[in-house]
């Protein structure tokens, strides 16, 4: 069975589950939230109520926000990009990659960030499903002849300065917030988690990724041009989500940075539109 075979059957699978997970994270329900004081000494509010019920305001208006973007701009991308790419579409694959980026991303912090619940075996299996599809996309990609595929006039600078910022951005304010831990009796920021997994997956994984897909696709390598469209792509959906993270979070009450109303979605907008110039400029 080909690559290709295999993802006429993952890919409705993926989508269906991750539909299944964002109409249940955003089922209404009733509940009064309440205080606690984690072990560590962390004053959080506990959500209490609906498929979030164990995890605090500030977490579950995160990733409610995150099942909207999965719901209406996730689950109808992975449809059309596979349906493109099953035409013969090379920005059909180049979306595709990108948009299963995201959704492992997504049910890769559910599993280890989100409190317990009954959806812990779907995030697991949209974790596992999405992982082995993005490698099926990639390595169907023939990096010999790839850079031939885009144009000359592609704005590479534009490009590769974005995934720098992105890198930037996340690795100080990320540090930073680490930073702040290592002050005596200092309270981590956790929000009723055992650990910062977001940062952790940013900073090993994300963070280095944008710095080298910029760095090669400034050479022009073949590599460079496969890793700034998946990230594009998966910023589209990604960068989205993020920035209504930020409102949600206020709207709820939180407290939230400047950087989370106002960077995040300037770096999404950013996104959009060289997202669009990448597709814009690729010769099928």
């Amino acid at each position: 069975m080909d690559a290709q075979r295999i993802l006429n059957w993952l890919l409705p699978i993926i989508g269906g589950l991750a539909a299944v997970a964002a109409l249940a994270g955003l089922w209404p329900a009733s509940g009064t939230p309440y205080p606690l004081t984690t072990f560590r000494g962390e004053q959080v509010i506990i959500n209490a109520r609906g498929l979030y019920y164990w995890d605090t305001v500030s977490s579950a208006a995160q990733m409610q926000a995150n099942d909207l973007v999965t719901l209406v701009m996730g689950v109808p991308l992975l449809v059309i990009s596979h349906w493109l790419s099953r035409r013969g579409s090379l920005r059909g694959r180049l979306l595709l990659a990108g948009t299963l980026g995201f959704i492992l991303y997504t049910y890769v912090t559910m599993c280890v960030g989100a409190q317990y619940n009954q959806l812990f075996l779907i995030y697991t299996a949209l974790f596992s499903l999405s992982l082995f599809a993005l490698v099926l996309v990639i390595t169907s990609f023939d990096l010999s002849t790839l850079p031939n595929y885009f144009s000359s006039n592609l704005p590479h600078g534009q490009i590769a300065g974005l995934l720098f910022c992105t890198a930037a951005f996340l690795t100080i304010a990320w540090l930073g917030r680490i930073a702040a831990t290592f002050a005596p009796n200092a309270v981590p920021m956790l929000e009723n988690t055992t650990s910062m997994f977001i940062q952790a997956l940013d900073l090993a994984i994300i963070a280095p990724l944008c710095v080298i897909g910029g760095s090669l696709l400034l050479r022009r390598h073949a590599v460079g041009y496969l890793l700034a469209s998946i990230w594009l792509g998966k910023f589209l959906t990604l960068g989205t989500a993020v920035s209504l993270m930020g409102w949600n979070m206020a709207r709820m009450g939180v407290a939230v940075s400047a950087a989370e109303l106002f960077i995040f979605p300037i770096l999404a907008l950013a996104g959009m539109g060289l997202t669009a110039t990448l597709l814009k400029h690729v010769k099928e």
